[in-house]
């Protein structure tokens, strides 16, 4: 029997791409993983919704409480649960501004996209304005405990109101005001699109909005408080991934 050369070249000697070595068949392989939440922005925004609201709840959960004027607090400043908490509360915010540019998209074409637009920029000044006050928290109060610890005495302690206060609290206040601002604003653009039930970003906006006043409450109070912005952003991203594929089989 004859080979046709027509034939051999129609059938596939091997399913990885054409190359020297294994980067062809790494590269395949990072594809195909990435594809599934990085090839839609919607994506994205939709799995940044569900881990920054999983991430506020953790923030309250994990954060030790105590007396912060004693060496109790001073081991609770300087535990790796404290540095640890705090930390996931910087990732939560950082997450939140991608989750609604993922809405802002979903809504490309309709009278809300320019106000969930908007909502996305008082996001990301927020965002910035917060930051800086939790890295002071993290860091700056974790050193300080270590500190105290190690001297055995709670002296050190009396720096924790300045590095809560002075511009630093002014910043992380007008931060918080306007991550507020944005959430309602992406509250109206929901209620308004008409693609998404009009109460999808009610507890979102409830939760963000209530961000500051839940600082005066006990850790239950603020693991309740964590919780809904958890839901609200669960809510928001299960929509969210469903606009998409409704977009795609379209």
């Amino acid at each position: 029997m004859m080979n046709h050369p027509d034939l051999r070249k129609a059938i596939p000697t091997s399913p990885w791409p054409r190359g020297h070595g294994l980067l062809p068949i790494y590269m395949s392989l990072l594809r195909a993983f990435e594809e599934p939440m990085f090839a839609s922005p919607i994506r994205l925004g939709a799995g940044a919704l569900v881990i920054s609201g999983i991430l506020f709840v953790t923030y309250p959960a994990l954060r030790p409480f105590s007396d912060e004027r004693s060496l109790q607090g001073a081991a609770a400043f300087g535990s790796a649960a404290w540095l640890a908490s705090h930390m996931l509360a910087m990732v939560a915010f950082t997450l939140l501004p991608l989750g609604l540019l993922g809405l802002q998209r979903s809504l490309r074409g309709t009278s809300a996209e320019r106000l969930l637009f908007l909502a996305v920029v008082l996001s990301v000044i927020g965002m910035g304005f917060t930051l800086p006050f939790y890295g002071g928290e993290a860091f700056g109060l974790h050193a300080l405990g270590q500190e105290a610890l190690r001297q055995r005495s709670d002296s050190p302690l009396g720096l924790v109101e300045v590095i809560r206060s002075g511009p630093g609290l002014v910043m992380f206040l007008a931060g918080l005001l306007l991550l507020a601002v944005s959430a309602i604003a992406t509250a109206i653009a929901l209620w308004r699109s008409r693609l998404y039930p009009k109460a999808c970003g009610v507890p979102f906006a409830v939760g963000i909005s209530l961000y500051i006043p839940q600082f005066f409450g006990a850790q239950p109070l603020r693991v309740a408080h964590g919780l809904l912005v958890a839901a609200g952003c669960v809510w928001m991203a299960a929509y969210l991934w469903r606009r998409e594929q409704v977009d795609r089989n379209r």
